[in-house]
């Protein structure tokens, strides 16, 4: 007999439809064989499919199997296909009736007692499950949240084989899993950090306003212990909130590469990831025999956190340039090409120098200048001209540290925050990716315009400070965000003025 089943498997973050066909034939020499690119791990299942049949009370069939796992132009590597494999042995074996396999999708790994585990990328399956037409999705239990957030698809949670086919047969009646938005934001939204936490640093906490106001990459420089680290791991606490479809997109990529939280549905808060500086360039972009997503896009929707930026390989750091061009990564293989987002913000963090105490007024820095310049050129020049924003970090003065006054919340900066986003979305005519640090040269010229001191003041710098054509323009465009902060339609020189200090590292003066 022959058993057709709906299933999936996951090629990047995206899911492909694959039919489960099972087909057993009682007069031929006993064999299981699994056809259609399955890799080795897929066809080593068998033998775990065939001791859950047995184990869950179910005849293993003694015959010739022939499993299609189709259409076979392209792998399949997950376990997820234990059970609908194991279903289909079972209908075409004659053990298992079922009307519900046209319409129902199923997905799930099998342990040896026959109980369903875990799959990676459930979430990315119900979306095509749902728009292949499919009524129903058959899920593993701990997958249930993340699937029942697709609306129009019945996500039937099962927790054994013998649920599974209790459903399939009618013997069991299985709810679908309820969602709701609202409790899912109230049980797993918010963040446990807070700026209020950071003693002091003002100056820093304005410059941070600034970058998440218009979505502007920043830099911070300072000796070791002035706060760079508690600075960035408070900016998530003053971006808007993540829209539902951002978190949707968000969380596809955490489901497909397993990271999802046990008990979650969804992604709720921006992430923050900070990768040690080891990490490989695959591990940062993306990579693999199959590619997965690294930790660029990890950090989609939220911030990529680099601290001590010039401990990082240099080869490293320069596979970050055209994703922060273009809010995404694509990786090529001789199977295709696969694009992940990453549409992120980057933070970076570093000492001014080796020792991390040049310019510390009661450290002794013990850098000569050729150390110092060697450490600065580890980042290249194109990198850092990725980056608009770039600040000193000052130590902190004791009477701030002692002061039990706690500091400008995370509350009251992302209010200026959302009231500045919400200027630029009208401003971009609502353009998800329509940020002031996004500004192509044409929309530079038309919302950057200068009024004579403002002008005069740049043309100062420009000639003063030796800036590139490219500083210029993020000069302009940090320059409209703080004037967005302001409530002024206008850029004057008060908020040029501010943007050009943000250029730390185009000083000539902070290298002598």
């Amino acid at each position: 007999m022959l058993a057709k089943l709906h299933t999936y498997a996951l090629f990047g973050i995206d899911a492909r439809a694959v039919e489960a066909e099972v087909d057993i034939s009682p007069a031929a020499m006993p064999r299981t064989v699994i056809v259609g690119m399955a890799d080795s791990a897929v066809k080593e299942s068998i033998h775990r499919i065939e001791r859950a049949l047995v184990n869950s009370g179910y005849t293993r069939p003694c015959d010739r199997i022939v499993i299609n796992l189709s259409p076979a132009d392209f792998p399949k590597e997950a376990p997820s296909f234990d059970l609908p494999i194991a279903l289909g042995m079972l209908a075409a074996s004659g053990q298992l009736q079922s009307d519900r396999f046209a319409d129902c999708a199923v997905t799930g790994e099998l342990a040896l007692d026959g109980s369903v585990r875990t799959t990676k990328g459930t979430l990315s399956m119900a979306l095509q499950a749902k728009a292949d037409g499919r009524r129903a999705f058959v899920v593993p239990v701990d997958n249930t949240r993340e699937a029942s957030v697709v609306e129009g698809l019945d996500v039937i949670p099962v927790g054994s084989l013998a649920e599974a086919v209790g459903f399939f047969t009618g013997q069991l009646s299985i709810d679908p899993a309820p969602f709701s938005w609202d409790e899912a934001v109230a049980t797993h939204a918010g963040y446990n950090v807070d700026y209020s936490d950071v003693k002091g640093q003002e100056s820093a906490k304005r410059a941070v306003t600034v970058a998440a106001a218009g979505r502007h990459h920043l830099l911070m420089i300072g000796s070791p212990g002035t706060g760079k680290t508690l600075l960035a791991q408070r900016l998530a606490t003053i971006l808007p909130d993540l829209a539902p479809e951002e978190s949707l997109q968000t969380t596809r990529i955490y489901s497909a590469v397993g990271r999802l939280s046990p008990g979650t549905s969804l992604v709720l808060t921006r992430p923050f990831r900070n990768p040690h500086h080891t990490i490989s360039e695959a591990g940062l972009v993306g990579g693999g025999s199959t590619p997965t997503p690294g930790e660029i896009s990890l950090a989609h929707h939220g911030v990529l956190f680099l601290d001590e930026l010039p401990e990082f390989n240099r080869s490293t750091l320069e596979v970050l340039r055209q994703p922060l061009e273009d809010q995404c990564v694509t990786i090529s293989r001789a199977m295709g090409s696969m694009t992940f987002p990453a549409n992120l913000m980057l933070v970076a963090a570093m000492n001014p120098c080796p020792c991390g105490f040049r310019g510390d007024p009661k450290r002794h820095c013990t850098c000569n200048p050729m150390q110092v310049e060697k450490y600065l050129t580890r980042i290249s020049g194109p990198l850092l001209d990725r980056i608009d924003i770039h600040i000193e970090v000052p130590p902190v003065p004791f009477r701030e540290l002692s002061n039990d006054r706690p500091g400008t919340s995370s509350a009251d900066i992302r209010e200026r925050v959302v009231q500045a986003r919400e200027v630029q979305h009208r401003r971009f005519d609502g353009n998800p990716l329509g940020f002031n640090g996004r500004m192509t040269p044409r929309q530079i010229r038309k919302h950057c315009r200068l009024d004579a001191a403002a002008e005069s003041l740049l043309k100062s710098a420009m000639e003063e400070m030796g800036l590139s054509a490219r500083a210029h323009d993020k000069i302009l465009r940090v320059s409209r965000t703080i004037a967005d902060l302001d409530g002024a339609e206008s850029i004057s020189a008060v908020h040029l003025s501010e943007a050009i200090n943000y250029r730390t590292l185009d000083r000539t003066y902070w290298r002598s």
